[in-house]
């Protein structure tokens, strides 16, 4: 088994497997330096594209620099990625046929304010390479600060008011 890398419709180069894999069947190793989030932040900070894969509880990351880089997201990918004696595994969860693009969903769960638009065009696409759990907090939170400046504004206006009837009187 092999992998090539080369343009991608859905995000400039993408990992192509050159052998049909099977279901179950490890396609690749995502490896590189392991270094802290924080650290990641700073490196990272001003950067449009990282190569980061958060292990466990996130506090962890590795700083991908190998073919499984160029992995692509696909909210309905045809790999997963699986953490085994700390190692990061790339696996096949549907046969692949030689020549096919290798994707998973990268289940993302950090970003700040960074919508992380997926541009994977499948049937069931999410929009967003973040998470279904993130994107419920997300909404959740958007909803709730949005309620809060309702509110605000509601008191601002309420203020305004009764200044206004007060200087009226």
């Amino acid at each position: 088994m092999g992998l090539i890398i080369r343009s991608s419709a859905i995000h400039a180069a993408g990992c192509y497997i050159t052998t049909a894999v099977r279901k179950g069947d490890r396609v690749a190793e995502y490896t590189g330096r392991r270094i802290s989030k924080d650290e990641a932040d700073q490196i990272y900070a001003d950067s449009p594209i990282t190569y980061l894969f958060g292990l466990g509880d996130g506090s962890i990351v590795i700083e991908g620099h190998c073919a499984a880089m160029f992995i692509n997201h696909s909210c309905q990918g045809n790999c997963e990625t699986r953490e085994e004696d700390g190692r990061v595994w790339i696996t096949a969860i549907r046969n692949i046929a030689a020549g096919e693009e290798i994707t998973y969903d990268y289940c993302l769960y950090d970003g700040d304010d960074d919508e992380a638009l997926c541009n994977c065009g499948t049937k069931k696409c999410r929009g967003t390479m973040y998470s279904k759990e993130e994107v419920t907090r997300r909404k959740a939170a958007a909803r709730k600060a949005a309620l809060k400046a309702r509110k605000k504004a509601a008191k601002k206006k309420q203020t305004a008011r009764k200044a206004q009837k007060e200087s009226a009187a």
